[in-house]
């Protein structure tokens, strides 16, 4: 049996808009994310710094950064 993968990855087409919310440490530490259902990713890294290049690499853009939670900053990145 054949299976196939609901998560789209690099490399497969998406269309319409994606959204990603970062969440990493103020030390560079990745903690989570939250995005729409097909975004289109990449595995995170370990550094908030190296995932961040790799989402915008594919195509994402920053739209604003706030920090939350002690300690803790948000990226919000958008795929048109």
């Amino acid at each position: 049996m054949r299976q196939t993968s609901t998560q789209p990855i690099i490399g497969h087409p998406w269309t319409g808009k994606h959204v990603i919310l970062l969440h990493c440490t103020q030390n560079n530490q990745f903690i989570q994310w939250y995005k729409s259902y097909h975004a289109p990713i990449e595995p995170p890294r370990p550094h908030c710094a190296e995932t961040l290049a790799q989402l915008l690499s594919i195509g994402y853009t920053l739209q604003a950064v706030t920090s939350i939670y002690p300690n803790q900053i948000q990226y919000f990145l958008l795929l048109e």
